[in-house]
């Protein structure tokens, strides 16, 4: 059971982006807004490898999914 607490930055680690605070904030304003009708996953700016994570992170409700929940939701105001 992995009982590792997972945050923003890990979920940017895992991504291979830069990951901590102010590189987070940086992604999400030069990204932000999504457009409306547009999931996380399909925005152009993901390498194919991380959309298909993001994607499969909510298809299977993982572990990692409340945290892309977030970032969706940041990514949108």
């Amino acid at each position: 059971m992995d009982t590792e607490l997972h945050t923003m930055n890990l979920l940017f680690d895992q991504l291979g982006l830069p990951s901590d605070d102010k590189e987070i904030e940086r992604f999400i304003v030069r990204h932000r807004p999504l457009p409306r009708g547009l999931q996380i996953h399909e925005a152009s700016f993901w390498k194919p490898a991380q959309a298909k994570f993001l994607k499969e992170s909510l298809d299977i409700d993982a572990e990692w999914a409340e945290l892309v929940d977030e970032l969706d939701a940041r990514l949108r105001y």
